[in-house]
Parts: structure tokens; C-alpha cells; sequence
């Protein structure tokens, strides 16, 4: 009580002086006070109320350490198996403690700790304090805190009290004998008190928290009735659990889409486009996240049981998936099965090359079979792969004419359909004939160029390139389209990469010789100018249409 009273009132008056070290002396003067009336406190052999000598006996420090070092000497290997078990639980157990401490002390001093360099420095000073008679520990709270409390600030304060610690044993071991072991509880309770976080209680206040209030009183009681090293335990076991409750209640999927709502980067005539948007809702697109694991497949497969009736094609977004397990392996080739069964396909986009766990994705989906031929499953890099491989085979099922072993004449591009032939015949004498092979690049971000490039064959792929060899996909232009118009109407360096996706022939229109034609055919001018506003205006509408179902999502 007395050691109590001075630790709450020693602030007050001093803070020279660690209110620790004048508990200490106050429970230390209290305890010879009351040996004044009974003579039996003053006898140390046997005395249960105070420390006692060093090592539990009147051995000298250097005796306790050649002892240890004989009984070192003396281990029977044969044992050492059993000592694993123990040995690594008390490890973990010690790591889970001082990492702990670790969080408390960053959220006071608003610093940030090295984990790795923490656990190494505890392991090594393990060792080094088993080979002179001491026992492992960890980065306690209380002693941190008491440290802290001190007036510590730097780490240089953790090697200033073990130095003085082993100094006041070698020295003054006989008077620290002395101590009384009720001083201690008293400092202890008084730290153990002010550790308590009150705001703990808040989670009371809310169904959603009750559950992390039950951990706490859990670890709580434990510690108190058993011990810490099974409070760890159960804290752990219970937090497990938490972990796994919060993954199976929360939605494994992210956003939901059809093929009528979102579209690739391949930009697309009306004609394609009217039918995507009439046949799109064969296709549902779903963004997945978080972990696929035995607590979280029965929620997907809840969820894509009713369009595994209808859909002929189910892509799944695996970019915020974090890992994959053994049983949604198996709920995924029952999807393919039941897909499979009428013809239809389940698609993967963005598999993780690596997630946080380490996993590799594309490599596991391919070493348990679940990429091989015989399925009716398909993986991409991207999603936009994976629509624009959809695209077009909705397209090829509605048999539209896509004959594409042969140019385009400029009466057949779609912006000129209609057109008067003497119209189209001054048009195209301004323009000149270019082809590029597969992979040539047609022109490169900075370029200088005012030309506007119409595609007679082939697909235009533009990237944006990032640096390091990787690039961004910006959008696919394919027959009887035209890109490049942005430096045709606003002579500026070219803003990105364009590419010959497939071997290539173009009709290329400078806005040079567009200006010279423009002063004869005034009206011809106006007209181009126009159908490019209005493909660009379409363009922009479906922009716009997909953004909103993002937003929706």
C-alpha cells in the first residue's frame, strides 16, 4: 500500500525521480518499519516476503555462471527432441509479446519499429543469457512501460538498464536481496492499472464489437487463472477466428457487370456495337477480392449459381484476390462443369503472378489442372483480353461480314458510306497508301505528325508506354476505323504508341493537304469533319455508359 501510495504521489511533487525508484524506497523503508515489531522479517535465510540472495542461494554471481556452464556440459542429447516442442512454443510465444509491446510503444512515442531487427537482437540476447544462468524473456509491457515512465526516449535507454541492472546485481546483490517482493507487486500493480485501455469498453457499445471485447476478457482471464504463455495462445486462437468470421461474412465479390455495360478497348463500329449491346448479357463479368477459401466458396457460388443458367460466358477479375485454396479449386471445376454442360466458358482475367502469400496463381491454376485444353476455361493477362476475346465471338456467332483478306475501298470506310464517287475521288487523292506488318509501330509518343490514319485491313492496337519495357493499353482500332485524330485536329505531339496488332493497311490524310483540298471542296471538308465529331460523340457515350456502371458497381 505504501509503495502504491508513493508511485500515485511522487508526480506530484518530484519528477526528478522515477516515481518507481521512490515506491521502491518507500516499500523497502516500510518493511524494516514494520520488522521493528516483528524481529523474524530481519532474517533473509527461508524469508518468503523478500527477494532473496541472487540464484536462490548464497552462491556468488561466478558461481552461478560456472554452474550453468557445467550443467551445459552435462545435456543428454537425447533429450533435446523433446525440448523442440517447448522450446519453439516459448519462442513464438515470446516473438507474439514482444511484437506486441513493439505496437503499443510505436502508437505512444508515434515512431515505427523494425520487426526483424527486434526479434534477431531478442534471440541472440536469449542465448547469451542462457549461457550465464539466465532465463528467456521477451520485450514486456510492463517493464517497457516502467521504462518509458522514466523518462526513456531512445533505444539507448533498453542497454543503459540492462548495464545498470547487472551492476546493481554484482554490487549491491546483497542489498537487493532485501527487496521486498510486496514493493514489487505494488509497482506492478500500479503499471498493470495504467495499462488498462479504457477505451476497450467503447466496443461494448456496438453489436459489431462485441465479439472483440470477448477476446479481450478472454485473454484476461486467462492470464489471470492459468498463465500468459496460454492467454498468448488463446488470444491467438480466438483472433483466428475473428479473421476467418469477418473473411465469410464480408463479400468475396467486388462489382458485377454484363457485356452490355462494360466494353473492351477495341473500339467498334455501330454495327458491332448494336449487336454487343443486344447480345451482351450473355456475359457477366464479376471482380473478385480477398481470399478464396473454404470459408468464402459457398458465398461465390451462391452468388454465380443463377447466372451459370443463363450466361454463355462468366469472367472472374482475379486482380484483388489475395489467395486461393484446395476447395475453391473444386468449386471451380464445378463451375466449369456446369458451364461446360451447355456450351458456355468460364474466363479468368489478371491472375496474380504474385499475391501476398507468396503464391504464385497462374502457375497453381496450371499445376492442378485447372488450365488444361479438354476445359472450357480460358485465361488472360487483363480483362480487356478477356472482353475483346468475348466481343468477337458474340460478333462471329451473329455471322456479320467481316471480310478481312481484302483492303477497304474509301467508298466502303464508314465514315464515307454514301459519299458521291467524284466526292471520294478528290478525297483519296489527297490521301496516301501505307501497309505496316505485325508488331511494326506506326508512329511513337513525341512524334511530330498531323495525319489522320483510316484502316482499309488489320487492327491498330495504341499503348501508352510507362518505362521499364511496360505499357499501358489504351485502345484497339480495327477495320473500317481511324485513329490519330487528335494531332489531325490539334497539331501536337503524339500522345502515345500506335502499334500494327495484326499486318496492316492503312489510308493516310495529312491535315496539310486536308486544308489545301478544304479551300476547293469547302462542303467535303465540312462533312469529314462532321463524321469524325460523330464517331467520336458515339465513342464518348459508351465511355460515358461504362463509367457510370463502375460507379454503380
Amino acid at each position: 500500500m505504501v509503495t502504491v501510495a508513493v508511485m500515485l504521489a511522487a508526480p506530484m511533487l518530484i519528477k526528478s525521480v522515477p516515481a518507481a525508484i521512490l515506491g521502491l524506497a518507500a516499500g523497502v523503508l516500510a518493511y524494516f518499519g514494520l520488522g521493528l515489531a516483528d524481529a523474524t522479517l530481519y532474517a533473509l535465510e527461508g524469508n518468503a516476503l523478500v527477494v532473496g540472495p541472487l540464484g536462490g542461494s548464497g552462491a556468488g554471481f561466478g558461481d552461478a555462471i560456472a554452474g550453468r556452464w557445467k550443467a551445459i556440459g552435462d545435456v543428454d542429447f537425447a533429450l533435446l527432441g523433446g525440448l523442440m516442442v517447448p522450446a519453439v512454443t516459448l519462442a513464438v510465444l515470446l516473438s507474439i509479446d514482444t511484437l506486441k509491446t513493439c505496437i503499443v510503444l510505436d502508437a505512444l512515442t508515434r515512431s515505427r519499429h523494425n520487426s526483424n531487427r527486434e526479434l534477431i537482437g531478442q534471440g541472440l540476447g536469449n542465448l547469451a543469457a542462457s549461457c550465464i544462468g539466465g532465463v528467456p524473456g521477451a520485450g514486456q509491457m510492463g517493464a517497457t512501460l516502467v521504462n518509458m515512465s522514466s523518462g526513456a526516449q531512445t533505444r539507448l535507454s533498453g542497454l543503459v538498464e540492462g548495464s545498470l541492472a547487472l551492476i546493481a546485481f554484482l554490487i549491491l546483490g546483497s542489498l537487493i536481496a532485501w527487496v521486498p517482493i510486496a514493493a514489487l507487486s505494488g509497482i506492478l500493480i500500479v503499471i498493470g492499472f495504467r495499462m488498462i485501455d479504457r477505451h476497450s469498453l467503447q466496443l461494448l457499445k456496438a453489436r459489431t464489437t462485441i465479439l472483440d471485447f470477448v477476446v479481450i476478457a478472454a485473454v484476461v482471464v486467462v492470464a489471470l487463472t492459468l498463465s500468459l504463455i496460454a492467454a498468448s495462445g488463446v488470444g491467438i486462437a480466438l483472433a483466428v477466428m475473428l479473421f476467418i468470421r469477418e473473411q465469410i461474412r464480408g463479400s468475396i465479390v467486388r462489382s458485377k457487370a454484363y457485356g452490355n455495360q462494360m466494353f473492351s478497348k477495341r473500339v467498334r463500329l455501330p454495327a458491332e456495337m448494336e449487336i454487343l449491346e443486344r447480345r451482351g448479357d450473355h456475359t457477366a463479368i464479376f471482380e473478385l477480392q480477398g481470399s478464396l477459401f473454404f470459408g468464402t466458396t459457398d458465398q461465390l457460388y451462391t452468388i454465380l449459381e443463377p447466372e451459370l443458367k443463363t450466361r454463355t460466358y462468366i469472367i472472374l477479375d482475379m486482380r484483388r484476390v489475395q489467395s486461393v485454396d484446395l476447395t475453391a479449386v473444386h468449386m471451380v471445376e464445378q463451375i466449369e462443369s456446369t458451364l461446360a454442360e451447355r456450351g458456355a466458358f468460364l474466363i479468368f482475367s489478371h491472375l496474380p503472378e504474385n499475391v501476398p502469400s507468396g503464391q504464385d496463381m497462374r502457375e497453381y491454376f496450371d499445376q492442378v489442372g485447372l488450365v488444361k485444353s479438354e476445359r472450357r476455361i480460358q485465361t488472360f493477362g487483363e480483362l480487356d483480353e478477356a472482353l475483346e476475346w468475348v466481343e468477337e465471338r458474340t460478333i462471329e456467332e451473329e455471322h456479320l461480314e467481316r471480310l478481312q483478306e481484302k483492303p477497304l475501298e474509301l467508298r466502303e470506310i464508314d465514315v464515307f458510306l454514301g459519299r458521291k464517287e467524284s466526292t471520294l475521288a478528290a478525297l483519296e487523292s489527297c490521301m496516301d497508301k501505307r501497309s505496316y506488318k505485325a508488331g511494326e509501330k506506326i508512329f511513337a509518343q513525341g512524334d511530330a505528325g498531323d495525319e489522320m490514319f483510316l484502316i482499309r485491313r488489320g487492327a491498330v492496337r495504341v499503348v501508352l508506354p510507362l518505362g521499364d519495357k511496360k505499357s499501358h493499353h489504351l485502345a484497339t482500332f480495327g477495320r473500317s476505323d481511324f485513329f490519330g485524330e487528335m494531332a489531325f485536329l490539334d497539331p501536337a505531339p503524339r500522345s502515345a504508341d500506335a502499334l500494327a496488332f495484326t499486318d496492316t493497311d492503312l489510308f493516310v490524310l495529312s491535315r496539310k493537304r486536308f486544308d489545301t483540298l478544304a479551300e476547293e471542296h469547302k462542303k467535303l471538308a465540312i462533312g469529314l469533319v462532321l463524321s469524325v465529331a460523330r464517331v467520336l460523340s458515339i465513342r464518348l457515350r459508351y465511355t460515358n455508359a461504362e463509367l457510370r456502371t463502375l460507379q454503380m458497381s
